[in-house]
């Protein structure tokens, strides 16, 4: 099918074309426009596929090394809106920076250009049908999100950076190994890999996923490798913390949901795989819950508060059924959530000069929209009614308690509530708390009020009304998880 083959084309050839024209370049906010032209023909190309393919069976195409299906495009999706707000919010963002800052066109050429292509290589990380190609898509983003991380060129992003890169690369390292190992037996695509799994060894194949949910799982942050993920939240530029935690650590975990059902199946559906994500999500919440209550840095709560959800989804897939479904909603809502966040804590921290959350008080008198933005945002991650993450996280612990796992169920909750509680004493203080006054701060772009009311509207409709289309769409992705790709 030809389709397929000409949209992965044209997305490769925008971002190409978005690398290459800076070079041309001078003025930095022409420069920055780009990756915003670049994300409105990636969501337009998204669009065509949708309506002349979404009803369709799983495609392969280009010898096979590439596959769309319900569970792709539904990432492809997320990564598209996230990188499009966030390609509006950096216009206003950036703009802010050059009246004090001294970054030269370099600076934000190179921005630019690193910026789309860390985009692209996601997009092929989540169309890969082939688990080397997978393997080096997901690299290239370390690299690449890497000098994003050092934008702002200080010592301390440099530190963060580095202590990405090393993380990191042992992650990638220990997946690697582990494409090895399922590589073994001649078969390097997802599609093939499923087919043949009753054919492959199960205890081969069970300790190559080990080596798969570590190393994959270091890039999403789950504990204990989630060691990185503080430091480079914090350090990097708000727009790119934003693609980090709403996209990036999507993409790795996606990963590991095409990897799960090949090891179920090769190992008669024993379970072991999805035991293996119980642990670490749990994990990532008990990590999470510890360390939360400790935050004085706002960039890095939200860091941590990353950890906590995508523990959450983790153990929703871990669970399976209904779980997996609830999984992936989990993914938008998180993503949508946290982006929101960090668009509201860039602006906080602009107009404040801090991170630190004891200096900043007052916010909703001083700030009333980008506070709004942040009560509803931080309202949202802490899982409160109506917004959708409460949804996600309800039909998480459904699943848990409804299939007898009591011990799952109390140690969620537990973890949530010692988070809850922790995250609404931050935000209130911060809302609402008398500090030293400041000049009431009106200005908000056209372009940013409408990120706000839309991801609001979004994350209230979700919380108050999911579609039954939607959530069907959502059941037929997860079926591809619990029951592989053909």
């Amino acid at each position: 099918m030809i389709l397929p083959e000409l949209i992965i084309s044209l997305n490769v050839m925008i971002f190409i074309t978005g690398v290459i024209i800076p070079l041309g370049i001078e003025k930095p906010l022409n420069m920055l426009k780009l990756p915003l032209i670049s994300s409105i023909a990636a969501m337009l190309l998204s669009a065509v596929y949708f309506f002349c393919l979404h009803n369709s069976d799983p495609v392969l195409f280009f010898g096979g090394n590439f596959i769309i299906d319900k569970l792709a495009f539904y990432h492809i999706m997320i990564v598209n809106i996230v990188f499009l707000a966030a390609g509006i919010y950096m216009q206003e963002y950036f703009a802010k920076s050059m009246e004090t800052d001294e970054h030269t066109a370099f600076h934000y050429r190179r921005f630019s250009m690193l910026w789309q292509g860390f985009q692209l290589m996601l997009i092929i990380v989540i169309l890969s049908n082939n688990i080397g190609l997978s393997w080096v898509a997901m690299e290239a983003t370390t690299i690449l999100s890497a000098f994003l991380i050092i934008s702002e060129s200080d010592s301390l992003s440099l530190e963060a950076m580095w202590k990405y890169l090393l993380i990191c690369s042992v992650g990638i390292g220990l997946a690697f190994i582990g494409t090895i190992l399922v590589a073994a037996g001649g078969i390097n695509t997802f599609s093939e890999l499923y087919i043949h799994a009753e054919e492959l060894n199960p205890k081969l194949i069970l300790f190559a996923f080990i080596f798969i949910a570590v190393g994959y799982g270091t890039k999403a942050g789950l504990s204990p490798m989630h060691s990185w993920l503080p430091d480079a939240h914090s350090q990097a530029p708000t727009p790119v913390s934003a693609v980090f935690s709403g996209v990036m650590l999507n993409a790795a975990l996606f990963i590991i949901m095409r990897y799960l059902p090949i090891v179920e199946r090769a190992g008669g559906g024993s379970g072991e795989a999805h035991s293996i994500l119980l642990l670490t999500g749990f994990l990532s919440l008990l990590f999470a819950a510890v360390f939360i209550p400790i935050q004085t840095d706002l960039k890095r709560l939200l860091a941590y508060c990353s950890v906590e959800h995508v523990g959450i989804i983790a153990i929703g897939i871990g669970l399976g059924g209904l779980g997996t479904t609830a999984a992936l909603l989990h993914c938008l809502n998180h993503s949508l959530s946290k982006m929101l966040a960090f668009f509201a804590s860039g602006s906080v921290i602009h107009e404040y000069g801090t991170r630190d959350m004891r200096k900043i008080t007052g916010l909703m008198k001083r700030m009333p929209m980008w506070g709004t933005a942040f009560m509803v945002s931080m309202l949202a991650l802490m899982g409160v009614a109506p917004f959708s993450i409460f949804i996600s996280e309800f039909l998480i612990v459904k699943t848990a308690f409804t299939g007898g796992q009591y011990l799952l169920f109390g140690l969620f909750m537990l973890g949530t509530l010692a988070i809850f509680i922790s995250m609404l004493k931050f935000t209130l203080e911060i809302a609402f708390k008398q500090g030293k006054p400041g000049k009431l701060t009106g200005r908000v772009g056209i372009a940013d009020k409408a990120i706000i009311i839309i991801s609001v509207a979004v994350l209230l409709l979700f919380g108050l009304w999911l579609p039954p289309d939607f959530f069907g769409f959502l059941e037929q992705a997860a079926q591809i998880i619990e029951g592989g790709l053909i």
